[in-house]
């Protein structure tokens, strides 16, 4: 299965970049991860794909620590989709079609970010989301 991070316009930040770059090769070591960016909103529902599960990062979505985080991922992966997508909307959020095609939403917490350090710290926390599940000391208890 692959793990997408759906996001609109390219990374700017040079700070984001390094984080990305720090990160994406650690998660990687647990399976297919890549980022995906799109030209504008719009162009976001036509990224989906058949048997993709949709997860929209949107302030108004459930919150969870880093460890429900972890069981919220495996259990979405135990679903069997193809694809599990994460997506990031522009300035304005979501379409209204984008939105009714997702399973799911989340915050990564109840402060608005950035969207270029949404990037960077959702894969800060997927990667710790892995280390969870699979014992490892990156997350201390």
């Amino acid at each position: 299965m692959e793990i997408v991070l759906l996001v609109v316009g390219d990374t700017q930040e040079a700070y984001v970049k390094e984080g990305l770059a720090h990160f994406l090769p650690r998660i990687q070591r647990y399976g297919k991860f890549s980022i995906h960016a799109v030209a504008n909103r719009d162009k976001q529902l036509d990224a989906l794909k058949s048997g993709d599960l949709l997860v929209l990062l949107d302030e108004r979505g459930k919150t969870y620590t880093s460890n429900g985080f972890a069981a919220q991922c495996q259990k979405w992966m135990n679903q069997g989709p193809k694809r599990l997508v994460f997506a990031v909307g522009d300035a304005y959020g979501f379409s209204e079609d984008f939105r009714a095609q997702a399973q799911s939403s989340m915050a990564l917490g109840l402060m608005t970010f950035p969207h270029d350090l949404v990037r960077l710290l959702f894969a800060e926390q997927l990667y710790r989301a892995w280390t969870i599940l699979n014992n490892e000391p990156y997350h201390h208890r």
